[in-house]
């Protein structure tokens, strides 16, 4: 659990990371409406999660399939022998 905690930690660092300059951002261009600019920055996450979804999705699926390849290959070089 701890390696996941850790994964957590520097995601919501990341967040907060993001927050700061959209906050400032948005308020130079729209004004201090903080309700919008919640609004709009919970959209911009939401979008973010479905993004780092298809990665995580990405590397899981490639991950396995190269698993797979190299499992055969073993089997494939054990056979040779």
């Amino acid at each position: 659990m701890g390696k996941n905690a850790d994964v957590i930690k520097i995601l919501l660092l990341i967040l907060l990371g993001m927050f700061i300059p959209f906050v400032v951002s948005l308020s130079l261009t729209i004004g201090f409406n903080m309700k919008q600019i919640a609004v709009t920055f919970g959209y911009f996450i939401l979008i973010f999660g479905i993004e780092l979804f298809v990665v995580y999705l990405f590397f899981t699926l490639s991950n396995k399939l190269a698993h797979q390849k190299i499992e055969k290959d073993k089997q494939t070089e054990n056979g040779k022998k």
